[in-house]
């Protein structure tokens, strides 16, 4: 990927992420005003407003932003296996999107359903599906924020194959270095030779980020996927038992 492909990538995908986040926020304020509000016009109004909202902004952000994600990892040197950051950021942002899909079509789509099927001058009522609602939106800003912070401190290093690939990119830096005599044959003196004797540059010792020695997956990585699983199994079960189907009662 040329640079002036790539920032278009990543500008894209700045502008579909922020997109995402915001529409999010958006989505829990007016959750918030349809389970609080006594006014029964607001409360129509915010729970239609997060039906349009959910289909038409935060569905196809969150979808350009996966597919701008994954231009991102694949076209440029972080890859997609070879940082955890990179590859936990990706698996959240598909487990965010699927969630979202059967949220938008089950809980939202149902409030909304209710509170179109209700008189005109009649409070509307959605049951326990205001309740979710707000708690589905406050989960998704808490997930987006865990991404964007993600990106911003990069943590627990390289995962296994992509330990391997600087072994390997090493080795083969090592290799090339092998032949600085013909290179400096070529190209004289430079700033790697001292008197004209060429000097062999040692390869770049693995930091932090990239130890080689650690096997499995690190500590702050099994903790963090630990919650991550309960939430998204909570999650999931709360819809299909019924919370989001629309199936409660008053």
């Amino acid at each position: 990927m040329t640079p002036r492909l790539r920032n278009l990538a990543l500008t894209a995908h700045i502008t579909f992420s922020v997109g995402w986040l915001g529409a999010v926020a958006s989505f829990l304020v007016l959750s918030i005003a349809g389970l609080t509000s006594q006014d029964a016009e607001m409360v129509r109004g915010a729970y239609l407003a997060m039906e349009l909202i959910g289909l038409f902004i935060i569905v196809p952000m969150s979808l350009a932003a996966l597919a701008t994600g994954l231009v991102q990892a694949l076209g440029t040197e972080w890859g997609l296996l070879r940082h955890y950051w990179v590859l936990v950021k990706f698996l959240l942002a598909i487990l965010a999107t699927i969630a979202l899909l059967l949220h938008q079509f089950t809980a939202v789509a149902g409030a909304a359903r209710r509170v179109s099927w209700t008189a005109p001058g009649t409070f509307p009522e959605v049951g326990r599906l205001g309740t979710q609602l707000v708690g589905d939106a406050g989960l998704a800003l808490l997930v987006l924020l865990v991404i964007t912070t993600l990106s911003v401190f990069k943590p627990w290093g390289r995962t296994r194959y992509g330990r391997k690939q600087q072994l390997q990119e090493r080795r083969e830096s090592t290799s090339l270095m092998s032949l600085s005599p013909i290179t400096m044959a070529k190209h004289h003196e430079s700033p790697q030779t001292l008197g004209g004797t060429p000097m062999s540059t040692p390869p770049t010792l693995p930091g932090p980020d990239n130890e080689t020695t650690a096997d499995g997956l690190p500590v702050g990585l099994k903790i963090f996927l630990a919650v991550i699983g309960v939430i998204v199994v909570g999650f999931v079960v709360l819809h299909l038992t019924g919370g989001g189907l629309g199936s409660h009662g008053h």
